[in-house]
């Protein structure tokens, strides 16, 4: 008879399976299904069997608990992972997430990770109006997005001159458009 993780799996499963052993600190058998599951599908059915065919028997349960947890820190922390929750003091959350999938819940990121938490109608306003930004409406549902201006600077020097032309901070052209009394000090790095 196949163990819970490989009839959840479709894989064939013998007397010496690796997940049968994996899944030994797991109770019922619908949460062995759901955690193989959940696992396999963060890591990959070949990633899986790889980690845990590549430590001994008698560490394939931590390790796939431990991998467990590192798919559910990773899934509703998506920056830090579980150490990102252990090290802020969130544990409870992972451990929380992890009870969520053995009992069959879907887990997602935590908001402040999902893109979610500022809201639609926060407007992008850099403040930068010294004639190089421009606002622009209705790219992004109404709000303002700051397109760029077209406005060139004057050559100095040209190639074949015998003058040189060194650029620093004094010569830049953001630099002495500010000096006419405002303080913001810009470096034309990318523009």
């Amino acid at each position: 008879m196949s163990c819970n993780g490989c009839r959840i799996l479709r894989k064939g499963c013998h007397e010496n399976c690796i997940l049968k052993q994996s899944l030994e600190g797991i109770e019922s058998p619908d949460a062995q299904a759901n955690a193989t599951v959940f696992v396999a599908k963060f890591f990959g059915r070949a990633g899986l069997t790889s980690f845990l065919s590549s430590v001994p028997d008698s560490q394939r349960s931590a390790l796939f608990q431990s991998l467990l947890f590192e798919a559910c820190g990773r899934t509703i922390n998506p920056v830090n992972g579980v150490v990102g929750l252990l090290w802020t003091g969130n544990w409870h959350l992972c451990q929380s997430a992890v009870e969520t999938v053995l009992q069959g819940g879907t887990l997602r990121a935590l908001p402040e990770f999902s893109g979610m938490t500022a809201s639609p109608k926060e407007e992008l306003d850099l403040e930068l109006t010294s004639g190089w930004l421009r606002p622009v409406r209705g790219m992004t549902g109404g709000g303002k997005v700051n397109q760029r201006t077209e406005k060139r600077k004057e050559p100095t020097s040209s190639l074949n001159s015998d003058e040189s032309d060194t650029t620093t901070f004094e010569s830049c052209f953001v630099y002495q458009q500010n000096q006419q009394g405002n303080d913001t000090k810009l470096l034309r790095l990318f523009f």
